[in-house]
């Protein structure tokens, strides 16, 4: 996963960058993710402001997490600029789900999502004839 996340997420994409200042309110934009390495797991920051904690929900299906913050719209607004609703998604890899943990303080979502197990090659007899 390491690698993935070093070659998929990479901010310096020329018609990411092109783009910009057409269509300012991506996800990406939205949701500004951190990923660090431990040990044993990745932790990744992801900036959700102005959501509750109640707001917000955390998924893990085929490998993919996803992060989905969604309020409430209320009516009696003349002009609406901040959005209600945003959605980011990270390939993962299969991992075993029970171990996601998920902390919410200061309009941060933090993630820990464990490494991948390495693959354990199988060894098996070889018949000799």
């Amino acid at each position: 996963m390491r690698n993935y996340i070093i070659k998929h997420n990479n901010d310096n994409d020329f018609f990411d960058g092109f783009f910009r200042p057409f269509f300012p309110a991506s996800t990406k934009d939205l949701m500004r993710t951190d990923v660090r390495e431990g040990e044993t797991e990745y932790l990744f920051d992801i900036e959700v402001p102005g959501f509750k904690k109640e707001e917000i929900s955390v998924s893990y299906e085929d490998g993919y997490v996803t992060v989905k913050a969604q309020r409430e719209e209320k009516d009696g607004f003349l002009k609406r600029e901040r959005n209600c609703e945003c959605e980011r998604t990270f390939y993962v890899g299969e991992i075993d789900q029970t171990l996601i943990k998920a902390k919410y303080e200061n309009g941060v979502l933090t993630l820990s999502i464990p490494k991948e197990a390495p693959q354990k090659p199988e060894t098996h007899a070889i018949t000799i004839e």
